[in-house]
């Protein structure tokens, strides 16, 4: 009986003996052809769409002007590149050609890169500087400027070198100070830290009051150490200002750059970090004939407004002591006033004032009574009875002494009693005539 195929089998298609391949076949398939016919090669594009995964892997895009195609770079080989792969950047890369099982995409798988323009170690020295110079480390404003004149001078480089010899004739030739020097490589894969730990070291010194760091010439490498991160840091966090010399002039390292000044020489160091004694005693005498200028002026003002504040002093004790004078005389008439004897001349005088008012014033008073009842009498006189008898007008009283007004009053044979001017007469009526009217 013939063997039957099993049902994950591919089968025959109909009419001919060729057997289809699963997908996982054809991209096996594909990578071995790959592998055989093409193998390890170099690819050069412009890198695009990089993203980092949590495992380490690098994810990116190569491209030129007409095509892309995706590449991955394992952990273990991007720990192994000294720069970061970044997008925007012309890269070399090697590696070999597959299909990825799970999208059957191809893609580069890379094992080494490099710059394309740049060198690898020049790269990664441009992307360190700028992200030191993101984080503010070469920044102009964090730069401290340095003592006139320092107590004592901290050198860290090689003591066997010829840049220590070069700071101290510098600074023996200007003006001589203690200097204490700080040994560490200068050179090689042990110098950073031991650059670092000099210069955090020798800080802490009583003393010290500026740090000179740096060597002698050298090529890029033999420089290197002054372009590692750890001495950056070291010199940015020195609590003192650091002078950088590394190398000669042309050279220019990112110690250079974060430290507070840079001399092109370890020789320009020395000469930095102290005066010229001669040019210093110039500027002591200089300084010091200025400030007895500025002595002499400001005593010559100082006089001035002492002379003014004394006049001013002296008005104002006179004007106080006149007030105090016033004052004085003031109370002493307030006390005299309040004396008994002065009390009693003071009411003596004031009773003469109310008896002189008072005579004044019942003189007045008499005065008018006088001139008021010599115009009543004026008008007593004026309406006297006697005033009319004195016009010959005559007044007739009946026996009760009632002055008699109408002849009715009185019959014939009445005896009347008629008051005259002068005198009177008693009369008898004869007749009586009334007024009809």
């Amino acid at each position: 009986m013939p063997e039957q195929p099993t049902s994950a089998a591919p089968q025959p298609r109909p009419g001919t003996r060729e057997r289809p391949l699963r997908v996982s076949q054809l991209v096996r398939g594909a990578n071995h052809v790959l592998e055989q016919r093409i193998g390890t090669i170099w690819v050069e594009g412009e890198v695009e769409s990089v993203s980092r995964a949590s495992s380490g892997h690098v994810y990116f895009c190569l491209k030129d002007g007409r095509s892309q195609i995706k590449a991955v770079l394992w952990r273990a080989d991007a720990a192994r590149l000294k720069f970061q792969i970044e997008n925007g950047q012309s890269l070399l890369c090697r590696g070999r050609l597959g299909v990825y099982d799970r999208d059957g995409k191809l893609q580069l798988y890379v094992d080494a890169a490099e710059p394309a323009g740049l060198g690898a170690d020049a790269l990664a020295l441009e992307q360190l500087k700028a992200r030191l110079a993101a984080e503010g480390l070469f920044a102009a404003e964090k730069k401290r400027p340095l003592p006139l004149l320092p107590r004592r001078i901290g050198v860290v480089t090689s003591k066997s070198g010829a840049a220590v010899r070069d700071v101290i004739r510098a600074v023996e030739r200007r003006f001589p100070v203690p200097i204490l020097v700080a040994d560490a490589r200068v050179q090689g894969p042990t110098a950073p830290p031991a650059i670092a730990r000099a210069i955090a070291a020798i800080a802490r010194c009583p003393d010290v009051d500026v740090v000179i760091v740096g060597r002698g010439g050298g090529s890029a490498g033999d420089l290197a150490a002054f372009n590692d991160e750890r001495v950056v840091r070291a010199v940015r966090a020195c609590p003192v200002p650091v002078i950088s010399a590394v190398g000669h002039e042309i050279d220019l390292s990112l110690t250079d750059l974060a430290a507070d000044r840079r001399a092109a020489t370890p020789t320009m160091a020395g000469e930095m970090a102290v005066p010229v004694r001669a040019e210093l005693v110039v500027r002591i005498e200089q300084e010091e004939r200025r400030l007895r200028r500025e002595l002499d002026h400001r005593l010559r003002v100082a006089r001035q407004e002492l002379d003014h504040m004394e006049a001013r002093a002296r008005h104002r004790v006179q004007g106080g002591l006149e007030a105090r004078r016033r004052r004085l005389a003031e109370a002493r008439q307030a006390l005299e006033a309040l004396h008994p004897r002065a009390r009693m001349l003071a009411h003596r005088a004031r009773l003469d004032e109310l008896s002189a008012r008072a005579a004044s014033a019942v003189q007045r008073r008499v005065h008018d009574g006088a001139r008021r009842f010599g115009a009543l009498g004026a008008r007593l006189d004026a309406l006297s009875p006697l005033k009319v008898l004195e016009r010959g007008y005559a007044i007739a009283l009946a026996g009760d002494h009632h002055v008699v007004c109408d002849a009715r009053e009185v019959a014939p044979g009445a005896s009347l009693h008629v008051r005259l001017h002068r005198g009177s007469l008693g009369c008898r009526v004869e007749t009586v005539e009334p007024d009809e009217s």
